[in-house]
């Protein structure tokens, strides 16, 4: 099994098992372990190449332990401290880290709750840790992009030198992700002024101000499905696509469960551009909560179904497109859908929270 195969069928098993686990003790048997065994490729139950609640004293502290320590070329090559995958990963909880990162020859430290793993190394100060990560897995939202750093730390192609190398990169090109992600969902004020005045001549008074952060986030929210639709129209090519007449007669509005057999059946379905468009804004929506790779669409004769992971029992929204009234179908923790109408695709945008929660429910 390839790297990314074995880093997918781990975060499937975290998804299943998450609720499940509800101590630290059982984080570490039941994701950690499996991710320095599977992943990273070393022996668990080798202690020499993995030791368990490492000692290392440091000062008047005596006794504290550090949850692994990865052994390579035997020298202490990886620090890992787990927390119970229940709660967050904060940097607060790696203090264990800082000490032992500075009396050890490790050049890696890991702090995970066995979902988020945290890689942090020595880039601002010499054998003293960073607050700041240089790399974030997220086994709930895997980038793809992270993976061949990530294998560098795996035993069979360990090469400590070329990720150091890159960490700096890494660390920074992953801040500003981020920072952006977060600037085109709530734009800050700055941002909005440094975008406003590349546009705009006049003086930025209280006024301008509000106009342009109402333009910003729409323009965003633009930006982002013009990109997403620039990309599915080359990945179509030269496919087609039937307009459904405007005179087609909307079913009857019900708050239904999720029937399989409308998924299956395909005779007379025609599935139309604006349907494709309003998925990938649903999907462009819930990526912030889930990979886009795991939102998936099935079109049926009187809706068009966008699901997680391919699963019809994992609605995440359902578009009634066959008639000039539109509607939306957003579910709730029963799976029950409530069809609201929409004037244009840019409307879904309104229901970004209704549709995010409907993805979280799921994890």
């Amino acid at each position: 099994m390839e790297f990314a195969e074995r880093l997918s069928a781990l975060a499937a098993k975290v998804r299943q098992q998450r609720e499940a686990i509800q101590t630290e003790e059982a984080t570490k048997n039941a994701f950690v372990m499996p991710f320095i065994s599977t992943i990273l490729g070393y022996d668990v139950f080798n202690p020499l190449e993995v030791v368990p609640e490492f000692t290392a004293d440091v000062g008047i502290k005596k006794g504290e332990k550090i949850d692994y320590a990865i052994v390579k070329d035997g020298e202490i090559q990886i620090l890992i401290e787990c927390k119970k995958s229940i709660g967050p990963v904060r940097i607060e909880h790696a203090s264990q880290l800082f000490r032992y990162f500075a009396v050890t020859n490790a050049r890696i430290a890991i702090l995970t709750n066995g979902e988020v793993y945290q890689f942090f190394t020595d880039l601002d100060a010499p054998n003293r840790m960073d607050e700041k990560p240089f790399l974030v897995l997220d086994l709930n939202d895997i980038d793809d992009s992270l993976l061949p750093e990530l294998q560098k730390l795996s035993k069979d192609v360990f090469d400590l030198d070329s990720i150091i190398n890159a960490a700096g990169e890494l660390k920074y090109i992953g801040e500003l992700k981020r920072t952006l992600a977060a600037q085109f969902r709530e734009p800050e004020d700055e941002w909005v002024k440094f975008l406003t005045t590349r546009v705009y001549t006049g003086p930025y008074t209280q006024r301008v101000r509000e106009q342009f952060t109402s333009l910003v986030k729409k323009a965003s929210k633009q930006f982002l499905n013009d990109q997403a639709n620039e990309r599915l129209k080359k990945a179509l090519g030269s496919q087609t696509f039937t307009q459904i007449d405007d005179s087609a007669i909307l079913p009857k509005v019900t708050s239904e469960p999720v029937v399989e057999s409308d998924l299956a059946e395909a005779d007379g379905i025609a599935t139309t551009l604006e349907e494709i468009e309003g998925y990938q804004i649903v999907r462009a929506i819930v990526c912030s909560d889930v990979k886009p790779s795991r939102v998936f669409q099935r079109d049926a004769k009187s809706y068009f179904a966008v699901l997680l992971d391919d699963n019809n029992r994992r609605p995440i929204a359902r578009l009634h497109f066959n008639r000039t009234q539109k509607y939306i179908g957003l579910f709730d923790e029963h799976k029950e859908e409530r069809r609201v109408p929409i004037d244009s695709l840019e409307d879904i945008y309104e229901h970004a929270d209704a549709l995010r929660a409907s993805v979280k429910g799921y994890l």
